[in-house]
């Protein structure tokens, strides 16, 4: 599901997986007393020339990962895939990361049956009157064992899944917080097929990675830069030696216009892996049908919508 309606998945190409348009660390409390805003006209100007950029690459669906509560905008993000000619996903769902400092006080406060209608609602009806609908289901938590809320928004991510077909991506880092979110899907009925482990490179110990992808998780593998092409390629090859490719996910977390900032701050190109990182890849030995399972299969299998069962 793209900000511009339905595609079929196996036309959705060659895809990043997990990029940001724009961003706005504004604690909620805080946004909830005086938001910082923005001119969309600026942040074009900024954003649009590279998704031109990848789109001359060969990228062809670009998945915008920021959360609800962290500038999600769904009339910005439908304007530059139209004016791109890429295919866009954005997300429903709350980030619990950094100390709950993004969750709205409802979270809090609300059922996990609750916050699923929230999200199978945006789903349903669109986001905020825009008609856009979302494409996954982003949440996040702070990284350790996980709390009551943070394992009631897993909760909550399971039931929307179940009623909408969408995955659940989770920023999640070290395995801990990993192995915690799939014993709560295995608690909701929820395949591990239908959960990305996202940030799962901050997880030192590839053999969890390995662990996790037996299970039939998608292994998000999302910080790609250019200092560290060497390691991520290391990390996808030990994914497919020992038989996981097809449960592989690579993208930068590239970026963004940071809201609040002079000129939107410091802006990360998404060109890195579709230069540096692929031939990288090639030269380690990959094949043409080995990246494009990476780049094109994998992702269009994970973001494909489910079918919804009663």
């Amino acid at each position: 599901m793209t900000v511009r309606g339905p595609i079929a998945a196996a036309t959705a190409g060659m895809t990043l997986v997990h990029e940001h348009i724009l961003a706005n660390f504004q604690p909620y409390d805080e946004w909830e007393r005086a938001p910082r805003t923005y001119d969309r006209d600026v942040v074009v100007a900024l954003v649009l020339p590279h998704l031109k950029r990848i789109r001359d690459l060969g990228c062809r669906t670009f998945v915008d990962a920021t959360a609800v509560g962290l500038g999600r905008d769904a009339v910005l993000l439908r304007r530059l895939s139209e004016e791109s000619g890429l295919n866009v996903l954005c997300t429903t769902g709350n980030y619990a990361a950094v100390n709950y400092q993004f969750l709205p006080r409802y979270v809090f406060d609300s059922s996990d049956e609750q916050l699923a209608q929230r999200w199978i609602s945006e789903w349903l009806n669109g986001i905020d009157g825009t008609g856009v609908r979302p494409g996954f289901i982003k949440l996040s938590v702070n990284g350790g064992r996980l709390s009551d809320v943070e394992r009631k928004l897993i909760r909550a991510g399971c039931l929307a899944h179940r009623a909408t077909g969408m995955v659940i991506g989770v920023h999640t880092g070290p395995a801990e917080a990993a192995f915690d979110e799939l014993d709560v899907l295995r608690e909701m009925g929820v395949s591990p097929s239908s959960w990305m482990w996202i940030h799962a490179q901050v997880e030192k110990d590839w053999s969890r990675h390995v662990a996790a992808a037996r299970q039939g998780a998608w292994i998000s593998l999302d910080g790609v830069n250019a200092e560290r092409i060497d390691e991520f390629v290391r990390m996808v090859a030990n994914l497919r030696d020992a038989g996981f490719l097809r449960r592989t996910l690579v993208s930068q977390d590239a970026g963004w216009y940071s809201v609040g900032q002079p000129q939107g701050g410091k802006f990360r190109p998404y060109d890195v892996l579709l230069t540096q990182f692929l031939t990288a890849l090639r030269a380690h030995g990959f094949s043409a049908d080995e990246v494009d399972t990476v780049m094109v299969r994998n992702p269009a299998a994970a973001f494909r919508i489910r079918t919804v069962r009663a």
